[in-house]
């Protein structure tokens, strides 16, 4: 049995994790999870610098609306503050000490079909940390009275932290929840980990088996949940918190984009386009979607955002406006007013354009400038001015306030 003393636990409130024990009484377990537990084992016994943690994962075996709404009781609203109880889940969250704590009952898991959401039911510790992604994150800090903490490690999580290796629990992981190989290139490129060979080995087999009823091409209705959005999910942790090029990177080497789309395997540019779409103020996850084979399909898949959709629909008639009606002319010697023309006529979206501009296409350059400069370009004269000079209200001034925004783009270059 190891114990682990207070002092492990970096950025943790003193008053804390006496709280809470005194709180339990010994009715049942409580204990700290997750990442905090694994990060908490780098920094004491590996020397890893500390993690910043922003919230406190706690499994309970027992009533997590009881136990939450006990401390607010007995610790009053000063310590405790944002309590809230989901019954339904078995989970409550609540601040202690200006510290976030995620409650959840211990359960287990039964997944009625791959990639599908699990059956849950109540269950005791062990099991709860049976159901979990990876070694190192499956291991637990039961909390003691006495301020040291028993170290519960039933799946070698503290051999592969030394190694500093991510292994799956058990051969199905991937299969189960196909979302694990996304949260398995975010934990290595955050920790500087890398797959054990068991888990490369798992996720290049299953990905190549697709034990999937679901396939790429079918109706996106009937998609299971892990390889929609929960996949989406996953995906905007990755790029929205994580060195996502890295990740990214990751993904690529170990041959599982495929599980996305097989073109953002093969994109030779796909780091570099998300680069750019970061430059120019582009949501990551669109850029990335828009560089799958068939954007709409995943879009509608990952269910992104309904804006993003919405410029990558417009984004395919652009592509196919550039392809047939652009590129067959000498659109090399089109000036400024010619462009801003033909791109207005049919009322891009600047973010569309931008995405267009991501795709390296001939004609990147004067898309770009319309972006950037050509499409804020006003006209000379205000409508003010132009109706102090005689012009009448209605049609007539918006047809000089054109000429006039014609001449202003004509004079650049």
């Amino acid at each position: 049995m190891t114990r682990v003393s207070a002092s492990a636990l970096p950025g943790i409130p003193p008053d804390l994790i006496p709280s809470l024990v005194a709180q339990v009484k010994g009715k049942a377990r409580l204990a700290l999870v997750g990442g905090a537990v694994r990060d908490a084992l780098l920094h004491d016994m590996h020397q890893a610098p500390g993690q910043t943690l922003p919230d406190l994962d706690l499994v309970y075996e027992g009533s997590c609306s009881q136990l939450a709404s006990g401390l607010q009781e007995t610790l009053g609203l000063v310590r405790v503050t944002d309590l809230r109880l989901h019954d339904q889940f078995g989970t409550a969250e609540l601040v202690l000490d200006g510290v976030l704590l995620d409650l959840a009952a211990a359960r287990t898991e039964i997944y009625p079909a791959p990639g599908q959401n699990p059956l849950v039911h109540n269950s005791f510790l062990e099991k709860d940390l049976a159901r979990r992604d990876f070694t190192v994150n499956a291991m637990a800090l039961v909390l003691e009275a006495d301020g040291n903490q028993i170290l519960l490690d039933l799946f070698d999580g503290q051999q592969h932290l030394a190694m500093r290796q991510l292994a799956f629990l058990h051969e199905r992981s991937v299969e189960d929840d196909p979302t694990r190989v996304l949260r398995a290139a975010r934990y290595c490129a955050r920790l500087g980990f890398s797959p054990a060979p068991t888990a490369l080995l798992q996720m290049h087999s299953t990905i190549g088996l697709w034990p999937w009823a679901w396939r790429l091409g079918d109706p996106v209705d009937s998609v299971p949940p892990a390889l929609g959005t929960r996949l989406r999910m996953e995906l905007e942790l990755l790029l929205d918190r994580e060195p996502w090029a890295e990740a990214l990177g990751l993904l690529r080497s170990w041959s599982v984009m495929p599980l996305l789309d097989p073109c953002l395997q093969s994109d030779p540019r796909l780091i570099r386009r998300l680069h750019q779409a970061s430059r120019l103020g582009l949501p990551a996850l669109a850029a990335l979607v828009a560089a799958a084979s068939d954007p709409r399909e995943l879009a509608l898949r990952l269910q992104i955002p309904g804006q993003q959709q919405r410029w990558l629909e417009a984004l395919l008639e652009l592509r196919r406006w550039i392809v047939l009606d652009v590129l067959p002319q000498p659109w090399g010697s089109w000036g400024t007013l010619e462009w801003t023309r033909r791109l207005e006529q049919d009322r891009w979206p600047a973010e569309v354009v931008a995405l267009a501009v991501v795709d390296n296409l001939p004609c990147w350059r004067p898309l770009l400038r319309w972006w950037g400069r050509w499409r804020h370009v006003g006209a000379t004269e205000s409508a003010r001015e132009l109706i102090a000079q005689g012009i009448s209200p209605g049609p007539q001034l918006g047809e000089a306030l054109r000429l006039s925004r014609d001449q202003a783009l004509m004079g650049i270059r």
